[in-house]
């Protein structure tokens, strides 16, 4: 049975930091940004949201989502899993708010979603005047809004702050551990970049996935009103559920540690293609290889080495960190011309 994810009340840096974030586990930072102008135009009715959002756009083109009403706002793959249930179109924010705003007229209106919208580009202005101090400065904010609407449950390589500035969103999060009970989608074809689970986590077939089951046991859950915030730690599933006819959310992404994200991803890639499809005795060796340089199961395995020979066993500059990710293309691309 899923269980609630505790609720934290007047947050500030200090404590978020030393604190929650050391804790590694989710955590809602209850009425975190109540006071945001975002949350207050929201609240007095979307019409008001609209309007204050169009005075800081400068006219720029975006990208949406946007499916039949059949699909129930779950942004998925198409039924032979070819391709996704949806199509992109390209709009002005404008024109896309305004298809929004009227589909909260309609009793089904089509699926339609923003996501992911960078505020730096297409809101430059507005953080100045809805800001939030937990994360670390530089750390610049993306914006999703959309009708109800179903995310599969997906991870990031990075710490998340997630805040509802309208609408209600229904949260279900799942630790790292339980990825073999999630059913993950292919990973080459990815309706957003992330890899996602196949289970519909508000339409539970355990028939299909049974190992579901320990995973639903495992869920931690929480349904957010304008004004929370969620703080979701590095590589936690969730899935996310928009709830209203008119949801806006501001996340903030941030990870300390440098070219942490895409890296990893691409190495996990790499490793199925050139060590999964080894025999089972070679391929018992190279988890012996990984366990030992990459997961140093034996302790730090260039300590016997100089500082000057450590080369990738040790800390790297950005500059040998490209020279190395360099070397490495030129293997990879050596060897896809044999």
């Amino acid at each position: 049975m899923a269980s609630a994810i505790p609720q934290w009340h007047q947050v500030d840096q200090h404590r978020f930091e030393t604190e929650i974030v050391p804790a590694g586990r989710p955590v809602v930072l209850k009425g975190l940004v109540a006071d945001w102008p975002l949350v207050r135009k929201g609240l007095e009715s979307v019409e008001s949201l609209v309007d204050y959002l169009q005075v800081f756009n400068p006219g720029t083109q975006i990208e949406y989502l946007t499916g039949d009403a059949s699909i129930k706002g779950r942004f998925f793959y198409n039924d032979r899993m070819t391709g996704e249930n949806f199509r992109r179109v390209q709009a002005t924010f404008a024109d896309a708010l305004r298809l929004l705003l009227a589909g909260t007229h309609e009793a089904a209106p089509p699926a339609l979603a923003i996501q992911a919208l960078s505020m730096r580009r297409h809101l430059p202005d507005l953080s100045q005047h809805n800001s939030m101090a937990l994360p670390p400065p530089g750390t610049y904010p993306t914006m999703w809004i959309s009708n109800a609407a179903l995310v599969a449950a997906h991870y990031d390589c990075k710490n998340n702050i997630a805040c509802v500035a309208a609408g209600r969103r229904r949260f279900t999060l799942f630790p790292p551990e339980q990825l073999e009970n999630l059913y993950i989608g292919p990973l080459h074809n990815t309706p957003q970049g992330a890899p996602i689970s196949m289970v519909d986590v508000t339409n539970l077939d355990l028939q299909r996935f049974p190992k579901y089951a320990a995973a639903h046991a495992a869920a931690q859950v929480a349904e957010l009103e304008p004004g929370d915030a969620i703080y979701i730690p590095y590589m936690w599933w969730h899935a996310v559920q928009s709830l209203a006819p008119f949801n806006l959310l501001v996340n903030y992404w941030w990870n300390k540690l440098p070219r942490s994200d895409g890296p990893p991803y691409t190495a996990l890639m790499h490793a199925i293609i050139a060590v999964g499809s080894l025999p089972p005795a070679q391929r018992a060796i190279w988890q012996q290889q990984f366990e030992h340089f990459v997961f140093h199961s034996h302790g730090d395995p260039g300590a016997h080495l100089t500082p000057e020979g450590r080369g990738v066993l040790g800390p790297m500059t950005d500059a040998q960190f490209e020279q190395m990710m360099s070397k490495v293309l030129q293997v990879m691309l050596a060897e896809q011309q044999r």
